[in-house]
């Protein structure tokens, strides 16, 4: 994926004169599918959590979620619910291709939420990323060092903090 991701990297910036613009990075298909992926399996926050401000009734149901009703939203529970997301374990960034993403169901994907509450950094941080990944991935190859134990443990007592360090090994392209 690493390789698939650097070819389409260097081809979109050959086609712009080798230049990270904007124009450039939303070329970029499959960084936009990789950063998806990525998200969708490391959400920058597990869930959200609101307050119901009118009542609610659930719908083709008899329950209602009364006004101060406090809510919270698994967003890591969805992300990794095979019912949205077969195989929630297994990296895919081909979920978010053009013809996959139409198939997610609304808001079973919401790393920066979702709706008038949504994260306001949202585009500039999915813009940064991309940005950064192009710049990194078009000059270096990434691997995990052995020592690292795979899967990564999460420490449960901070967000998003692996137990251990991630240890990669880093190569001139």
């Amino acid at each position: 994926m690493q390789e698939k991701l650097r070819k389409e990297i260097n081809e979109v910036l050959r086609e712009h004169n080798n230049e990270i613009t904007y124009e450039a990075v939303m070329n970029m298909k499959y960084l936009y599918m990789v950063i998806n992926e990525t998200l969708r399996m490391y959400p920058p926050l597990p869930f959200l959590n609101r307050i119901c401000v009118n009542d609610y009734r659930l719908p083709n149901s008899d329950i209602v979620i009364e006004n101060g009703t406090k809510i919270i939203f698994p967003i890591q529970g969805l992300h990794y619910d095979p019912e949205y997301f077969p195989e929630p374990y297994q990296f895919n960034p081909e979920r978010f291709s053009a013809e996959n993403k139409a198939q997610i169901p609304p808001y079973t994907f919401m790393p920066f939420g979702d709706g008038p509450r949504n994260c306001i950094g949202d585009r500039f941080a999915k813009q940064q990323i991309r940005v950064g990944l192009a710049c990194v991935i078009r000059k270096y190859r990434f691997r995990l060092n052995p020592k690292v134990k795979v899967p990564l443990e999460f420490d449960t007592t901070t967000f998003i903090r692996a137990k251990d360090d991630i240890l990669l090994d880093v190569e001139t392209v």
